[in-house]
């Protein structure tokens, strides 16, 4: 919902008439409106929850923590004498509603936590020692994703590229994609589109104008790539001047596209701090298609029916969205990576780009090989899976000599100091100075002086 039409809770009726409001859980903390006299908490509040196993995040419709009703409880009257009508009974308010909320990091994807921790150096972060503790299979197949993206080695230390991708304020996945689009010179519209991407999304669909709404997104489509419509949105945005009324004429939110543009300016100076270059590919779209591939090939779905994919990895069904570019395009591009899963009513795609199987043999080796017609690869993938098996044992023996010289180190370090710390000699006031002396002669003051 646009803000003009968010704004219009504040307002009064013009009649005085009084005035029902309804509000998701936003309106526990982050608002107050004045005037309220009476809530009606119907105890459910939906919950984002990340599934490791599948990669995807879940709208989950849970009940809400004695903290939640409380602060619920709070709305009413708060200018004034109210009432909170609690659709549940006191016993499920004392014996099975949670106290607190569940903490997010127990709840969410922590690829980028880890890329954090790691870069400040935390080398086991299974027993890191957190506040709240998230499961251990998040931390594991966040590590993984990282791995599989090459900002962690087989020792799970930074490499050169991680460090790189922890200077980037967002996932690791698109950190990936905006390095990638440096080596395929394409960087400038890889930047417009990670921007894009770390908004929530800029086109606006009102329940009483959806198909005009629709018909002005469909002018911006660009076959077979979502990401690729993204670009073209910001691009015509910027043809016409960053203007606001272009925006709400063809059903865009100016607000978020200007925050879209703040976004790029920050990434774009983090770019010129790290010295990599901002090169445009001008209409080269297959260029951009393959560096959207560098960062998301571990998310990637074959076609199955009309709109219907599965994931190659987790076997997973999977749904073009209908808003998609790439849903009633006439045909169904054969592999799409997508940037995430959401689960709503079925398990969307969102932001998907149609890709080349040979892209992803050649990006994500790590789980595709291109299988020839009446060609036997099986020969050359355990050749490869022998030589990764020794690469992992030199790369596990250089992290174990490099521990072992770094502690040879710092107890030679300490055996200097110890053996320094023993040979000084500690003056006491009052002794002499000079060996021939009494220990307990006091230095008399001489006459004259």
């Amino acid at each position: 919902m646009p803000a003009d039409l968010q704004a219009k809770i504040f307002e009064a009726t013009p009649d005085g008439r009084r005035k029902v409001i309804v509000a998701t859980n936003i309106a526990e903390t982050s608002l107050t409106v004045d005037g309220i006299h009476y809530v009606v908490d119907a105890g459910y509040s939906k919950l984002k929850v990340y599934n490791p196993k599948v990669g995807m995040d879940a709208l989950q419709i849970t009940p809400v923590s004695q903290a939640n009703a409380n602060q619920r409880t709070g709305r009413a009257g708060r200018t004034g004498s109210g009432f909170c009508y609690r659709l549940y009974t006191e016993s499920a308010f004392r014996n099975e509603m949670f106290p607190n909320t569940i903490p997010e990091i127990q709840r969410t994807n922590l690829a980028n936590t880890v890329l954090l921790l790691k870069s400040l150096g935390v080398k086991n972060l299974l027993e890191f020692d957190f506040m709240d503790p998230p499961p251990q299979a998040n931390m594991i197949n966040s590590m993984y994703q990282l791995w599989v993206l090459g900002a962690l080695d087989n020792v799970g230390d930074l490499t050169p590229v991680g460090r790189k991708m922890s200077e980037f304020p967002m996932e690791p996945s698109m950190a990936k994609m905006l390095i990638a689009s440096v080596d395929y010179r394409c960087s400038a519209e890889m930047l417009t589109i990670v921007s894009m991407l770390s908004v929530p999304s800029v086109f606006y669909r009102p329940k009483e104008r959806m198909e005009e709404a629709d018909a002005a997104r469909e002018k911006f489509n660009v076959p077979e790539s979502d990401h690729l419509t993204l670009l073209n949105v910001f691009n015509q945005w910027k043809s016409h001047n960053y203007r606001d009324d272009w925006a709400t004429r063809h059903f865009l939110h100016p607000k978020l596209l200007r925050k879209a543009r703040e976004v790029r300016a920050q990434l774009e100076d983090i770019m010129k701090f790290q010295k990599m270059e901002i090169i445009s590919a001008g209409t080269d779209f297959d260029v951009l298609r393959k560096a959207i591939t560098a960062g998301y090939f571990h998310q990637t779905a074959r076609v199955k029916g009309i709109g219907e994919y599965v994931n190659i990895r987790t076997g997973l069904p999977t749904h073009l969205h209908p808003t998609s570019a790439l849903y009633g395009l006439g045909f169904t591009p054969t592999y799409v990576v997508y940037h995430e899963l959401i689960l709503t009513s079925k398990e969307y795609m969102t932001q998907v780009t149609a890709v080349d199987a040979y892209w992803l043999a050649e990006l994500g080796s790590v789980f595709y090989s291109v299988k020839e017609k009446n060609f036997d690869g099986s020969g050359l993938r355990r050749k490869s899976d022998r030589e990764f098996s020794k690469r992992a044992e030199l790369e596990t023996q250089i992290a174990k000599q490099r521990e072992e010289s770094a502690r040879k180190e710092v107890e030679a370090a300490l055996a200097t100091q110890t053996s320094s710390g023993a040979s000084s000699k500690m003056i006491v006031p009052g002794t002499p100075r000079h060996p021939g002396g009494r220990v307990s002669q006091t230095p008399r003051r001489r006459a004259g002086i």
